[in-house]
């Protein structure tokens, strides 16, 4: 490299021997020199182009679009972590935010691809859920032909630890999780815009798709995945030719670990965690764990990745809310006596008391579900769970206090909520099957109690009104009992 660039020295310096002077010739000579020299020092450290990615998508259009952003951006560091050999890339449908955009570039260091969207032309299939309605995006990992190799992701994983080796697999790649159908959270492919375009023509054409999503699709234009062989990376770190069934160590279903409650997958490395369940017990929810013990596993990547910055705000506000009603409904407990003073016929008396008991019970049951859905979903559940054990508290306070409840009876249910909690967090399970077990006996003997608790909140309240507390006779003293009083 040196005696290239000596030699197109002397070829320049030779160009202007005749034009400038010695003085401005020798000052020119050198301040080309110290440029070249800066511009190499600095290629040479500049790191080489890459030629693997890890890639994941994201798109707009369903309720829990932040949740997925933020699956993403926790998924993405802590690849980043583990010091992986790749590029990490988002295919972005042009619709993301611009600022979500900005944020995954600038914040955690990921190269995002913005695409179109996909039609999907599965929509009309009876069996289509309109959720995986721009699942096919994934198709174009397809076109990052820049890369060698690209392991395509769903935002759903966590990683144990480097999976490097994936890069050395074939054409396409993926897990059997169900023993006859490949799962797509995780696969490896080799970019080609052939591949690409064909199957785009294939879903022109209207390509067979069980689901209407990219798991059928895919399943569909890789029909002989099944028969193929396992992957096994070779130990001179060549890269192999065709398709290859990946060991299950590299997208291992969460619900194998619950039934023992420790991991004991036998082929090939405990690399990937995945979560294929239900949509609303993805790991990411404050309310997954204790009920899915893996949830916790996910916060913890998050709290040592990304944090709490953006949810811990909204979290004492609402802690602030829930204290100062508290303070208040203890400072007085305000009577329902001021609506009305003159005796009613007996018909609307019957009709008003009916009336009373039901918005008595609907409140309580306001009180029980309207702090779930304040809580922010993404918050970690040692921060969510007290959230919602006061939040109910302080809501429960207003309902004892505006119907002159008992309190023990009305907070019967979130002391039963509580104990759950307590009974599946329990760290010293044998297995999963006994943990079930606990969970049921306990929600077995808690159901009585809790029945007891709402007779008695109704008896409660028909005691009052039976004693007319709320609807004193016109000309009647109206003082306050000693319920009603400021304490």
């Amino acid at each position: 490299m040196w005696a290239h660039k000596n030699s197109f020295l002397c070829r320049f310096s030779s160009l202007f021997s005749g034009g400038i002077d010695g003085g401005r010739r020798q000052w020119f000579l050198a301040t080309l020199v110290l440029t070249l020299t800066a511009a190499v020092a600095a290629a040479e450290e500049a790191p080489a182009s890459r030629r693997h990615a890890y890639a994941a998508m994201m798109y707009m259009g369903t309720p829990r679009d932040y949740e997925f952003y933020v699956a993403t951006r926790v998924m993405m560091r802590s690849l980043a972590k583990l010091n992986v050999d790749a590029d990490l890339v988002v295919i972005a449908s042009v619709d993301v935010p611009a600022r979500w955009v900005q944020t995954l570039q600038e914040e955690d260091g990921v190269k995002v691809v913005a695409v179109e969207n996909l039609k999907n032309p599965y929509e009309n299939q009876g069996n289509f859920n309109t959720r995986f309605k721009l699942t096919l995006n994934k198709l174009y990992a397809w076109s990052l032909v820049s890369y060698d190799r690209v392991v395509m992701l769903d935002s759903d994983n966590i990683f144990l630890q480097r999976t490097d080796e994936l890069f050395q697999c074939g054409q396409f790649c993926a897990v059997f999780i169900n023993p006859c159908i490949f799962h797509t959270g995780l696969f490896v492919l080799q970019p080609s815009m052939n591949v690409f375009k064909n199957m785009l023509h294939e879903l022109e054409i209207g390509r067979e798709n069980p689901d209407g999503a990219d798991q059928g699709f895919l399943a569909s234009y890789f029909p002989d995945l099944l028969d193929q062989p396992m992957f096994h990376p070779p130990t001179n770190g060549t890269k192999l030719d065709g398709a290859y069934r990946l060991p299950l160590g590299y997208q291992m279903d969460a619900s194998y670990y619950y039934l023992k409650l420790r991991w004991s997958i036998p082929c090939g490395p405990n690399s990937v965690i995945t979560f294929p369940s239900a949509p609303w017990l993805k790991p990411w929810y404050w309310w997954s764990w204790p009920v899915l013990p893996l949830g916790l596993s996910w916060h913890e990547q998050r709290r040592k990745n990304l944090g709490y910055g953006s949810e811990v705000p909204v979290l004492l506000i609402q802690a602030v809310i829930y204290f100062g009603i508290i303070a208040i409904t203890r400072l007085a407990r305000p009577s329902l006596s001021k609506l009305c003073y003159n005796r009613r016929p007996e018909k609307s008396i019957v009709i008003l008391h009916t009336t009373l008991k039901v918005a008595a019970m609907w409140s309580i049951f306001a009180a029980y579900t309207v702090p779930f859905f304040l809580i922010p979903r993404t918050v970690h559940p040692l921060l969510g769970w007290p959230l919602y054990v006061l939040g109910v508290a302080s809501l429960s306070s207003i309902v004892i206090n505006v119907f002159l409840l008992p309190p023990l009876p009305v907070l019967t249910v979130l002391l039963g909520i509580s104990g759950s909690l307590f009974v599946m967090a329990f760290p010293w399970y044998l297995d999963g099957v006994i943990r079930a077990l606990a969970v049921f006996t306990y929600a077995f003997c808690c159901a009585p109690v809790a029945w007891a608790s709402l007779m008695k909140v109704s008896s409660s309240l028909q005691n009052l009104l039976e004693r007319e507390a709320f609807f004193p006779r016109l000309g009647e003293s109206t003082q306050l009992s000693e319920l009603n009083k400021l304490y």
